[in-house]
């Protein structure tokens, strides 16, 4: 069963940088598209930022200029780099891997406050 794991969430002022990994073994990851989502408290969850597997990047307009997604095939991890955090950011991060299947990892969990 493949699971993706994210890590680096955590508290931080508003206009602070956090940088999330999603840590993706077990599969051929450089073949599936990357997505990051988030939820917040009694929200629905929301498609955050995009990575295709040619490398093109998309993002929610309430983050961009702010929020930059990458990827690294050999390390089989993907990243966003998260910098003038805000309180409305704070959220469960989670990411996705899409192609021939579908794999969700747990969430980490990101609080922006003062």
């Amino acid at each position: 069963q493949v699971q993706l794991v994210e890590s680096g969430g955590g508290l931080v002022q508003p206009g602070g940088s956090l940088r999330l990994s999603c840590a993706a073994p077990g599969f051929a990851f450089s073949t599936y598209d990357i997505t990051w989502h988030r939820q917040a408290p009694g929200k629905e969850r929301e498609l955050v930022a995009v990575i295709t597997t040619g490398g093109s990047t998309n993002y929610k307009d309430s983050v961009k200029g702010r929020f930059t997604i990458s990827r690294d095939n050999v390390k089989q991890t993907a990243y966003l780099q998260m910098n003038s955090l805000k309180p409305e950011d704070t959220a469960v991060y989670y990411c996705r891997a899409s192609g021939q299947k579908e794999y969700w990892g747990r969430g980490t969990q990101v609080t922006v406050s003062s």
